[in-house]
């Protein structure tokens, strides 16, 4: 059964679920973005009404076209306002029983017909689709941060995604504008299982004593032509999520190349999650970040 997807529900209004709903709704699709309280939910609106402000300012969109997808966008306070969409993207925090949870609830809400995708990072296709009441119907969707920005989706098939699924996945990442990038249902697919482990390294780096924050970023930064340092860059991913796909790599391949380095245990221990919470490798609290150690 080919679904034709007009509306789209997105679960998590963070960082990532508010970049999907924005992308969504720009794409000219109906969204609904749910979160555990009204309040989230207004404060993912009114990020994605700034960053949308600000494409019209680079002159990325109009004004009108900012005004009309405001317009197709709508909190969901309950799962229950999802019962009528064509597909819905779980975008909740990097933690597999959280996910299954949410689908345990969702399910039973959603038209046969809806197909169910979620934007984890990490974790296995299969197994989550397992979890649910349609695994044929369900698929990875894996966006890249931020994404209103980011070009690449990841397209990642569990063991019984339907080959309409599939197909209706990519036409839908398409009219995002996006570029697909298929990767087989292996831990943390193809993007993450290649730069977690250089973000990893880097902090071992750091451990070590090889050199500073700062000097380690520099040294990518001009000697490897990254746009951002890997410290950086897992302040701005979150040490939280870091530290989740590093622990799926570990537990899933059974390396000890994918060992967690217990310097980013210990920051996520402390709470200190980069910039999410103002302080990671560098402290955000002033108006300059300032490297931790």
């Amino acid at each position: 059964m080919v679904v034709e997807i007009k509306k789209v529900g997105v679960i998590g209004s963070g960082q990532m679920g508010s970049g999907i709903a924005h992308v969504c709704a720009v794409a000219g699709y109906q969204v609904y973005l749910n979160d555990l309280s009204r309040d989230r939910i207004e404060s993912g609106l009114a990020s994605i009404n700034g960053n949308m402000a600000r494409q019209v300012s680079k002159g990325q969109i109009s004004e009108e076209d900012r005004s009309a997808a405001l317009d197709r966008l709508h909190g969901a306070e309950n799962l229950d306002m999802l019962a009528d969409v064509d597909l819905v993207i779980e975008s909740a925090v990097e933690n597999e029983q959280v996910k299954r949870k949410i689908f345990s609830q969702l399910c039973p809400v959603l038209k046969p017909e809806a197909m169910l995708a979620t934007n984890t990072s990490s974790i296995s296709i299969t197994r989550l689709a397992a979890s649910t009441d349609r695994p044929e119907r369900f698929i990875g969707i894996h966006f890249m941060n931020p994404v209103p920005i980011m070009e690449l989706v990841e397209l990642v098939r569990g063991i019984a995604t339907e080959d309409e699924t599939f197909e209706a996945a990519k036409g839908f990442v398409a009219r995002l504008g996006k570029t697909t990038a298929v990767a087989e249902d292996f831990p943390a697919f193809m993007v993450n299982r290649i730069l977690l482990p250089m973000i990893n390294e880097a902090i071992y780096t750091l451990y070590e004593g090889v050199g500073s924050v700062e000097s380690i970023d520099t040294a990518m930064r001009l000697g490897a032509n990254h746009p951002m340092g890997p410290l950086q860059l897992a302040d701005f991913i979150g040490l939280d999520t870091c530290l989740s796909i590093m622990q799926v790599l570990y537990e899933g391949l059974a390396d000890s190349k994918y060992r967690p380095c217990p310097l980013l245990v210990k920051y996520v221990e402390a709470g200190w999650l980069g910039r999410k919470t103002r302080r990671g490798f560098y402290d955000y609290r002033g108006e300059t970040p300032v490297p931790t150690r």
